[in-house]
């Protein structure tokens, strides 16, 4: 019979009943124990000093080959220039641009960002403007006889106050701000100016205002609570909630989205309700924003009218509701459910370096390099973690090394899911990013440097945005067997990672 995990080595009936011989033994044992580590307690000190003095080289001193422990603090590195020319703007910078902005004597008109509505004017983006390259270049030749390049921003404002609501990129410069900085419109190569006001960037604003509840869900709450058994009016007891997809417009004329309806539940993008309505948020009159079709379980109506008097005649075909033990959603939650799995109560593996880490950093100026390499490290709102003016032996590699975009393509057999395509940069990747947890994200040694960003609800700072590791990928650079001398080998492959995510 099993017993604590383990099987008994014999049936429960024998007799475990010590015989007077197995008690003789064991007393000859316990005297033969107790002898010997008498023996081995005399001879300890030599045998002990002997040996280890051996195993060490016969160190003269054996006390002061005892070290300590390395410490895990990241060296210092040295970059090729004082100042990192990519750097992100600062808390102070963007603060210091932001109140130069809200000055009167501007004559802007701006509401802060966390308050306005789409018919206020208010800033979008706030962020450093890369100088041009061969300023750069020139200010690294030589860093002590070149001047720095001038440090601009571009700054976004969504102008919906104006007669004819636009949005513009300004140029602000040179930092910081004094008698000379100057403001103009960004018109360099690649930027549109003027930008429409309905191609105005991600703004969640466009269906979690108001008006998408009253315009768009309270014309249809009969059918939330007789399909679905629950309410939408913009509440904190709402049990339903709603999601827009992108693209909301392709050249500009107009605005428009598919709202998606869920379940108000932890993961509510799991919990769709096979209810999707067109709406056109074209504009700033809120009051002119409508619904264009609705369609639900695969039907589509032209109008709210239409799909109401489905709901009445009873020609419309209904999904059917979940069965009363499947309302319990909390499968799509974090929380692990369900049986712990064999052994995983036990801590897995851990990349330790002993002996100190192999790579340096200058946190000031994002600086990294590692093994011979070398790199600048830049940030910014619409795509995250940038690498610059990357290096290996002093020679230059790499000018920029940066995504310049992420597509994520929808696919389903519902018009929210096969007609969504985000363009990651359009709602800021950089500024989706959060801190990382250590030993989940990143190993437990890991390295971490802040970014900072801003958009229309204001400055976000993240002390663990970035993390920086060396760690061992447990397979060769390069292994060949051969036989001839020196010719069988093998190279460990080591790797340093720059990691950020964005999610």
């Amino acid at each position: 019979m099993p017993n604590g995990g383990y099987e008994l080595l014999k049936p429960n009936s024998v007799d475990k009943t010590p015989s007077p011989r197995s008690s003789h033994r064991l007393v000859s044992a316990i005297a033969l124990l107790t002898l010997a580590a008498f023996l081995l307690s005399k001879s300890a000190p030599y045998l002990s000093d002997q040996h280890y003095r051996s195993s060490l080289g016969a160190h003269d001193n054996f006390e002061a080959s005892v070290g300590q422990c390395v410490a895990s603090t990241v060296p210092a590195a040295s970059p090729p220039a004082p100042v990192n020319p990519w750097s992100s703007l600062t808390i102070s910078e963007i603060v210091q641009i932001q109140d130069w902005f809200f000055a009167p004597e501007q004559g802007l008109n701006l509401t802060q960002g966390d308050v306005a509505v789409v018919s206020d004017n208010h800033l979008d983006a706030i962020e450093a403007y890369y100088p041009p390259k061969a300023a750069v270049l020139d200010y690294l030749s030589s860093p002590s006889s070149v001047g720095l390049p001038p440090r601009f921003a571009r700054v976004t404002i969504h102008h919906g106050a104006a007669p004819e609501p636009i949005v513009r990129n300004y140029l602000v410069g040179p930092l910081p701000i004094g008698p000379h900085t100057n403001i103009s419109p960004l018109t360099d190569i690649y930027h549109v100016d003027p930008i429409p006001y309905n191609a105005r960037s991600f703004d969640t604003r466009d269906w979690e205002s108001p008006e998408i509840y009253s315009n768009m869900a309270a014309p249809v709450a009969e059918a939330f609570e007789e399909l679905f058994g629950g309410q939408a009016a913009g509440l904190p007891n709402d049990t339903l909630v709603v999601g827009g997809g992108g693209p909301f417009s392709f050249d500009g004329s107009f605005r428009r989205l598919w709202l998606s309806w869920r379940r108000n539940v932890p993961g509510p993008f799991l919990h769709p309700l096979n209810l999707y309505q067109y709406v056109d948020v074209s504009g700033t009159d809120t009051s002119q924003w409508k619904p264009l079709k609705i369609v639900y379980n695969h039907q589509v109506f032209d109008t709210t009218e239409s799909f109401l008097e489905a709901l009445h005649n009873g020609s419309l075909k209904r999904a059917p509701l979940p069965a009363q033990e499947d309302t319990d959603f909390s499968w799509s939650t974090r929380k692990r459910i369900g049986p712990q799995r064999d052994l995983d109560h036990l801590p897995g593996p851990r990349s330790v370096s002993f002996a100190g880490l192999r790579f340096r950093v200058d946190h000031e100026q994002q600086y990294v390099s590692w093994m011979g390499w070398g790199v600048y490290l830049g940030f910014d709102r619409d795509m995250g973690l940038s690498l610059w003016d990357v290096r290996f032996r002093n020679e230059r590699i790499i000018y920029e090394l940066k995504p310049q975009d992420a597509l994520a393509q929808y696919a389903g057999n519902d018009p929210f899911q096969s007609s969504t395509a985000w363009l990651d940069r359009y709602f800021g990747m950089g500024h989706s990013v959060r801190d990382m947890l250590p030993g989940y994200d990143c190993p437990y040694e890991a390295v971490y440097l802040p970014a900072t960003t801003f958009d229309l609800t204001g400055i976000l700072s993240r002390d663990r945005a970035i993390c920086i590791f060396e760690h061992d990928s447990e397979r060769p650079l390069t292994r060949h067997l051969g036989y001839d001398k020196d010719e069988f080998g093998a190279a460990k492959g080591y790797q340093l990672v720059i990691r950020s995510i964005a999610t």
